[in-house]
C-alpha cells in the first residue's frame, strides 16, 4: 500500500523570506488604516489626519464615519483641493471591498500632492466592528465613550 502525498496548495508559491515579508507588511501599514485605528484616532480628536468620505453627498448624509468630511472623488481636483491642508494625512474611504471610490479618492489627492491612507473594508468593516455612524449633511463627531473594543 503506497501512501499519496498531497502538495500544498498556498505553497505552490513559497513564502518570502522573513525580511522580506516585514518590509512587504510594513509598506502595507503605510497605505492602510483599519477602522480600530481610525476609530481610536477621532475618539482621541488627533488633528494630523481627515477622515474623507468619497462617495456621493446623499450617500454621506445616509450615514458616515462620525467627524468624516464629504468630499466625492468624482469632484477632487486641483481647483477643489486647493482649501485642502496640505499638513494633514488625508484617510479616504468608500463602501466597502467591492467599491473603489476609496482608491480613486486617495490616488487623486495624491496626485495633487496629498499624504493619504485609504480606511479598509471602508464603511462596510467601520459598521460590522460596531463603531457608530453619523447621518446628515454635517460630519458629526466620535463619542469617546462608543469605542470598546480591544483589538
Amino acid at each position: 500500500m503506497s501512501l499519496q502525498v498531497f502538495e500544498s496548495i498556498v505553497l505552490s508559491y513559497p513564502a518570502p523570506a522573513p525580511d522580506q515579508s516585514r518590509d512587504f507588511m510594513l509598506a502595507k501599514l503605510h497605505y492602510h488604516a483599519d477602522a480600530w485605528d481610525v476609530a481610536e484616532d477621532l475618539r482621541a480628536g488627533v488633528r494630523s489626519l481627515v477622515v474623507v468620505d468619497t462617495r456621493s453627498a446623499e450617500a454621506y448624509a445616509a450615514g458616515h464615519v462620525p467627524g468624516a468630511i464629504s468630499f466625492p472623488h468624482r469632484k477632487m481636483d486641483a481647483s477643489s483641493t486647493a482649501q485642502l491642508d496640505r499638513s494633514k494625512t488625508y484617510v479616504c474611504y468608500c463602501d466597502g471591498i467591492g467599491c473603489n471610490g476609496s482608491t480613486k479618492g486617495a490616488y487623486k489627492l495624491a496626485a495633487q500632492g496629498f499624504s493619504v491612507k485609504e480606511l479598509l473594508g471602508g464603511l462596510d468593516f467601520w459598521k460590522r466592528d460596531g463603531h457608530p455612524v453619523a447621518t446628515g449633511a454635517q460630519p458629526g463627531s466620535m463619542d469617546p465613550a462608543a469605542i470598546n473594543c480591544e483589538c
